[in-house]
């Protein structure tokens, strides 16, 4: 798995101050992509035990709210990704976000997928559609994603959306 940054502190990418893993490689190709160089597999830097050890060194630090991972496509490094993120729990517990151009309905059906979803906290899904961009959205671009609630969703066996308060 590649990655193309991690940023200590972003305070885009979900409630309170957060560290974020930006992985590389989309299939997606949406029209006017926010990360359209980290769309290639081969852009950035190969991942390591090093990158994990960072990570959960921000993630330690009291200001840091929690961990969120975009990309790219984190669900196209789901088998890697899935490996970093059960690494990071076992030292830390912070909620996790995860931004996927996948919907929720579409990562249930692939079990590789779905155990990286079961890893998280709240799923920012689907592709961004240019058409229903609006910029007064939380932490989305397009009016068709959704905030989910992972946990409250698997439970219920249906989207639960996540209360932004």
């Amino acid at each position: 798995m590649n990655y193309a940054q991690i940023r200590k502190y972003d305070v885009a990418n979900g409630p309170g101050i957060r560290t974020t893993i930006f992985v590389t490689g989309c299939t997606h190709n949406c029209h006017n992509c926010f990360n359209k160089e980290y769309q290639d597999f081969d852009f950035g830097e190969a991942w390591t035990d090093k990158e994990t050890r960072e990570v959960v060194d921000y993630l330690k630090l009291d200001e840091v709210k929690g961990l969120t991972l975009l990309g790219g496509e984190p669900f196209q490094n789901e088998v890697d990704l899935l490996k970093v993120i059960r690494d990071i729990k076992k030292e830390v517990q912070k909620e996790i976000w995860i931004f996927s151009g996948y919907t929720y309905e579409e990562i249930l059906k692939d079990e590789d997928k779905k155990n990286l979803l079961k890893e998280c906290d709240v799923l920012v899904d689907g592709r961004f559609v240019e058409a229903l961009k609006d910029l007064s959205l939380r932490f989305r671009g397009s009016s068709n994603q959704r905030i989910i609630d992972i946990k409250k969703s698997l439970a219920a066996n249906k989207v639960v959306l996540f209360d932004l308060k």
